[in-house]
């Protein structure tokens, strides 16, 4: 039997992989560096900005192998296919970022560079402007306030009693049993009033929970819990 072994990397240079893989990386490069620069939460991962530079180069790689042929890129799917992720995105902004690195990383692997180029920048400059205007934010701030009382017993209206003197607005969004049913945890999503701090209305609250404890969260709408 007749084996032999071809090599396809004749499809490309040398010189097409190392200007599609040095690309991607300062490409990529640069677009976690716009992330830290604009991210505005307390999970920073520098794990994941490093993962967007290596998906940016990984991306790179595979559409240099698929190239134009349709079988290559179908047992490529399939291939990846089995992979799983479990990591939890914990900003849909995180997923935007990771298909723009993709995005980038499939142009300069299929040799489209002015346009990896362009869009990269392009995009970039996007999220740096929205993030130096502060595009579509909600200027109302609201609170989270979870308080713990006895079980037995209704203590919804005293507690709404002191929200009404502290509050502008207020909803409660859970009531829940806990501690083997020894304790009762209400949350509330409130706006404080003008002038009241939250010190305030947790001194007001605890006078009005045995002792029990009250948590005020504030500006939880822009923080990942």
């Amino acid at each position: 039997m007749d084996i032999t072994f071809q090599d396809l990397s004749g499809t490309f240079s040398v010189g097409d992989i190392a200007l599609a893989l040095s690309l991607s990386f300062l490409l990529s490069t640069m677009i976690g560096l716009v992330y830290r620069a604009t991210h505005r939460n307390v999970s920073y991962s520098q794990s994941y900005v490093q993962t967007l530079i290596v998906l940016g180069m990984l991306i790179s790689l595979i559409m240099l192998v698929v190239g134009s042929n349709i079988a290559r890129a179908f047992a490529l799917v399939g291939a990846l296919s089995v992979v799983r992720f479990r990591n939890a995105i914990k900003e849909t902004r995180d997923v935007g970022f990771i298909f723009l690195v993709m995005g980038v990383g499939m142009a300069c692997g299929t040799r489209f560079y002015t346009l990896a180029v362009v869009a990269a920048f392009a995009i970039s400059l996007v999220v740096v402007v929205m993030y130096r205007f502060n595009w579509f934010a909600l200027q109302v701030q609201r609170q989270v306030v979870k308080v713990q009382v006895p079980a037995g017993g209704d203590r919804t209206a005293d507690i709404q009693d002191v929200l009404v003197r502290y509050t502008t607005e207020f909803e409660l969004v859970s009531l829940e049993s806990i501690r083997a049913g020894a304790l009762t945890e209400l949350m509330y999503t409130v706006r404080l009033k003008k002038g009241s701090e939250p010190g305030d209305l947790v001194s007001a609250l605890s006078e009005r929970t045995s002792g029990q404890r009250v948590t005020v969260l504030t500006g939880y709408d822009q923080t990942d819990l």
